[in-house]
């Protein structure tokens, strides 16, 4: 191998890893999509490197609307999340990107995080939450203010269901405020700006250097953290549970 393979990261190989990117648009397929530009370069430079990607547009899906893993148990007709979630449940990587909407996320945006919560209460074979030993990242573009806001909400969101956040673990474009070009839209300098493929790269290979790490070490420790155990008294050396003192 020689240097400039060295240099510019050939030498990196994460077989093995699967990400799943959630490309949260309104736009149904084949619509193009400005934000499958993003996803595009991400999950591009994974399978670059040996991830196994999977990227899913969810208004193609009947995905149904509420915080329980089956919605069809509750009054509804149909409801894909359960099998999408098998593609959540073997990743190592999850990206929820999406587009902006008077300054906040889409509501397939708000609709995947609501229905990734649904999932939080089951647990992984070390008996912690599901998403324990997950990395997450966001992806966010628009023609209107509000990336950082939303990809706070994002990465906020995955955090607290068990997903663990890696160093500059969001990026995204904004172009100029008001009806102006989107990201895809030919002369809008999208594709060509710096700061978004800085950014985007670096959240990508952060992803990447975190999930290997995380799955070599056989995930995060599990002592301290196991909800059956709580809920049968151990208190991990802190205090004991409410319900039983």
């Amino acid at each position: 191998m020689n240097a400039h393979e060295k240099a510019s990261g050939h030498q990196w190989d994460f077989a093995g890893l699967r990400a799943v990117f959630f490309n949260c648009t309104l736009k149904r397929s084949p619509e193009l999509s400005n934000t499958s530009g993003l996803v595009d370069l991400s999950a591009g430079l994974m399978r670059r490197h040996g991830v196994a990607v999977e990227i899913i547009r969810p208004i193609d899906h009947p995905i149904a609307t509420g915080v329980y893993p089956d919605m069809t148990e509750y009054g509804w007709a149909e409801d894909a999340w359960p099998q999408l979630f098998q593609q959540v449940k073997a990743a190592d990587i999850i990206v929820v990107a999406g587009p902006i909407w008077l300054g906040d996320n889409s509501s397939v945006t708000k609709q995947v995080i609501e229905r990734l919560y649904a999932m939080s209460s089951m647990t992984n074979e070390a008996g912690q939450y599901i998403y324990y030993g997950k990395v997450g990242g966001a992806l966010i573009t628009g023609n209107e203010d509000g990336v950082k806001h939303c990809a706070m909400n994002i990465l906020y969101s995955l955090q607290h269901i068990g997903v663990t956040i890696p160093p500059g673990a969001d990026a995204g474009w904004i172009g100029e405020v008001g009806p102006g070009p989107s990201y895809l839209d030919e002369g809008s300098g999208g594709p060509e700006n710096d700061f978004t493929n800085r950014n985007t790269t670096f959240m990508t290979w952060n992803l990447m250097h975190l999930a290997r790490i995380l799955r070599e070490a056989g995930g995060i420790p599990a002592w301290g953290n196991l909800p059956r155990a709580w809920e049968k008294g151990n208190d991990f050396g802190l205090h004991p549970n409410p319900e039983y003192r």
